[in-house]
Formats: C-alpha cells, sequence, structure tokens
C-alpha cells in the first residue's frame, strides 16, 4: 500500500484507510474455524506472497477478533495519518508472521511505537470512547456500501465513490487502475 499510497500522493491525492472489521470473534475459535482460516491464509498466500506463520499463527486459545487492530488504526489515523500504513503493515507482520496476539493492547502500543507513534498518546487515544465510536463508524460505512472483500479500494472525487477494486489485486494490476482514474477525474 505504501508504494500506492506515494502514486496517489505524487498526483496530489491522498489515501485513507478505513476499518471494515473483516471478523469480530466473541468466543475461542474451535477446530473448524481453525482449518477454514487457515486454507484462506494459504489461498492469501498463494495469491498474494504474504507470509504466514501456519503452523502457530492460530493456537487453541485464540479468540481471532480484528476489532482491537481495527481500532488501532483509528487510533493511529487521528494521530498522525502518515503512520496508519506502516502501523498497518507491523500488526499484519506481527499476527501473521510472529504470532503475536494483535488484540492485547500492549502488544498494539508496541507496534504503534514501532511505526513512531507517541507510546503515551497512542495508548490514551487507543482507550478513548470516542475511537472506539469512530472505530464502529467506520464499520458500519464499511458495511452499508455492501464491502465484503479486503481489501477494497475506493476513489471519491466531488462526493462520489467510485469501485476501483474489490478485494486483493498485486500492485502493477492496480496502480494502472488508480491512474487511470487519476487522469479521469483530473479533467472533471
Amino acid at each position: 500500500m505504501t508504494a500506492l499510497a506515494e502514486q496517489a500522493a505524487a498526483q496530489g491525492v491522498s489515501l485513507e484507510l478505513r476499518v471494515g472489521g473483516l471478523r469480530r470473534e466473541q468466543g475461542v475459535m474451535d477446530q473448524a474455524g481453525r482449518q477454514r482460516t487457515l486454507s484462506y491464509w494459504q489461498a492469501v498466500h498463494s495469491a498474494t506472497g504474504q507470509s504466514f506463520n501456519l503452523d502457530k499463527g492460530l493456537p487453541d486459545a485464540l479468540i481471532y477478533d480484528t476489532e482491537p487492530a481495527c481500532r488501532a488504526l483509528v487510533a493511529a489515523r487521528s494521530l498522525d495519518e502518515s503512520r496508519v500504513w506502516s502501523l498497518s503493515l507491523a500488526i499484519q507482520q506481527a499476527f501473521y508472521q510472529h504470532g503475536f496476539d494483535v488484540t492485547l493492547p500492549a502488544v498494539l502500543v508496541d507496534l504503534a511505537e514501532t511505526a513512531g507513534l507517541s507510546r503515551s498518546q497512542f495508548a490514551e487515544r487507543y482507550d478513548d470512547p470516542a475511537t472506539k465510536a469512530t472505530t464502529v463508524a467506520d464499520f458500519t460505512w464499511v458495511e452499508n456500501l455492501g464491502i465484503a472483500g479486503f481489501p477494497t479500494l475506493l476513489a471519491e472525487h466531488e462526493g462520489q465513490l467510485a469501485l476501483v477494486t474489490n478485494g486483493y489485486q498485486p500492485l502493477p494490476a492496480l496502480s494502472p487502475l488508480l491512474e487511470r482514474w487519476l487522469e479521469r477525474n483530473a479533467h472533471a
């Protein structure tokens, strides 16, 4: 996403990350859920090359809940939007590659610090009820648009949203789509 954000910025367009709450679990994941999730991870790895810790990434006691990580991104967005993409990558690597429990606030605070955010400011913002409300508002916005594939890239021009892609696209495929949209809307 960093390369895509740089491409957009070169054209004077910003990329804003909205969170969708891909998984919001209430309990410990059962064996069937682990097997299903591992099959998704294997498919993502095949399509993207994303590394996963397939052996230890889904421990027996895992509550697979993306709300805390999503809320961390919302907190980061409100503190320093330029740090959101690096925090997003840090959270993904911590969870998928290293098996960290990114539902734990202490883990998210550490990751926020590695992304260049103040530990104390991030921790305060993460726990703020307004951040929780904004996270829920992001989830609702995404749901109301009918977005079910992640990541999804939408483009906005004069209040109108356009779907650039729904679901993963490699940068060589995505970059021309964004470029075409930028060219069309530069003349509008």
